[in-house]
């Protein structure tokens, strides 16, 4: 019987590499633990720095990933125990309860239509809202809706329009047990949590957002449709302020790593802002600018050169709102003139960091080696970058630092390569 492999995260890191290790004709189990695969990349608008559209790249591999014969998606599923049993894994995963049957659901959306809660919407970073019934977004894989008992009236409305009889409340949460033969990390992030910068307002004041809303903003499917409007009052802003490195490369806030990717996408979010509302002032307020990537140095200068977006070295001392308009007051060093700034804005958008989704915690389940970052190390990072400390798992995408796409997608291709190599070595 040929090994099966395990991949434990489904954003566009681990469906690369079960796709990869699919394709090489191994049985792959995939573990995500939200409704649908699909990570961060999905709540993107577009791509830098050739502004591709972000669903237009993830979508295809996510219909892929779905309909291949050798991957078995366990989507709203968790790992709670791996086994070392002599050369093999044995992995318990919970199967949470959705109250919807996936073998009957059509994802019609007759339900959601008439579910009278809603409540905020976590794929729009709480900017859009959703039912209690609910898809995390259109193109969800797999297309099956999922009751949110917490917030759920069990009005039994979905219940009684669904033509397929998929909605089931009896659902109780399943345990599955597996065996594999190799497992790859690809857990991937979450942002920074923006509210412990107290000094920026972000909770306290509605018009200062994250990068990842602002992608929603932008996006022609998120809660405003594409259109670029202030959350406190719908108005479209003239004057937007971006403010760098909150969570990165800052001691007090305990990260002192480059996050990456935030130069870049606060100037693509720039330029699309630019592009959505002719003539808005947009300004950076950064550190350094840090375009190390290819094309991304000819990125930066055509914001500054075509676009016209304006950018001021100096940390952001701190953001005030007026309470007369809830404007907002950039507090700031051009620390390369000297000058004091105090510049009223419509919206203040924090280009937060990336912290590492598996938290201490995931050691319970695979006690795998990490760094003094909390991201996971590899053996020997310059020639050996995805293989950990334990034999027959490796690791790939932003679990083990932060990367862009192109790199997160590289090397789960080089995990899946080297878990197949794994598997077949232990086949003999």
């Amino acid at each position: 019987m040929t090994k099966a492999g395990l991949v434990i995260g489904a954003g566009i890191a681990g469906i690369q590499a079960a796709l990869d290790l699919a394709d090489q004709g191994f049985t792959v189990y995939v573990v995500e633990k939200n409704p649908s695969i699909g990570g961060r990349m999905a709540q993107l608008d577009k791509t830098f720095p050739t502004l591709d559209c972000s669903a237009c790249i993830m979508t295809p591999k996510m219909v892929d990933a779905g309909r291949h014969p050798n991957i078995k998606l366990l989507a709203y599923s968790e790992v709670k125990e791996v086994r070392s049993e002599g050369k093999d894994f044995r992995v318990k995963i919970l199967r949470k309860p959705r109250y919807v049957d996936g073998k009957k659901c059509t994802g019609c959306g007759v339900c959601a239509q008439h579910c009278p809660v809603e409540v905020p919407n976590d794929f729009d970073e709480g900017l859009g809202i959703r039912n209690a019934i609910y898809v995390p977004f259109p193109q969800a894989v797999p297309l099956i809706y999922t009751i949110d008992k917490e917030n759920c009236l069990e009005c039994e409305l979905c219940q009684k329009v669904c033509m397929a009889g998929a909605v089931d409340f009896q659902q109780q949460p399943e345990e599955v047990e597996i065996e594999v033969g190799a497992i790859i990390v690809t857990t991937g992030f979450n942002l920074f949590e923006a509210g412990k910068k107290e000094e920026y307002g972000f909770g306290l004041y509605d018009n200062v957002i994250t990068g990842l809303a602002l992608e929603r903003v932008l996006s022609a499917s998120g809660p405003t449709r594409g259109h670029v409007i202030r959350p406190s009052d719908g108005k479209i802003p003239r004057k937007i302020a971006f403010i760098q490195c909150v969570g990165s490369r800052d001691e007090k806030s305990g990260n002192t790593y480059c996050s990456r990717v935030c130069c870049m996408y606060a100037i693509k979010e720039a330029e699309l802002v630019r592009e959505h509302v002719p003539g808005v002032d947009v300004t950076i307020y950064y550190m350094d600018i840090r375009a190390f990537g290819k094309g991304f140095e000819e990125f930066y200068q055509r914001a500054k050169n075509e676009f016209g977006v304006k950018f001021v070295k100096g940390r952001v001392a701190e953001v005030l709102e007026n309470t007369a308009n809830n404007n907002l007051f950039v507090c700031a060093e051009n620390v390369e003139t000297g000058e004091l700034i105090e510049d009223e804005v419509d919206m203040v958008i924090l280009s937060t960091g990336l912290v590492p989704a598996a938290t201490n915690d995931f050691e319970k389940i695979l006690p795998l080696k990490m760094g003094d970052d909390n991201f996971f190390v590899t053996t020997n990072p310059k020639i050996d970058p995805v293989t950990t400390n334990i034999d027959g798992v490796f690791i790939a995408g932003v679990a083990e630092g932060p990367k862009d796409i192109p790199d997160s997608v590289a090397q789960a291709s080089a995990a899946a390569m080297k878990a197949s190599i794994f598997l077949k070595d232990e086949e003999g």
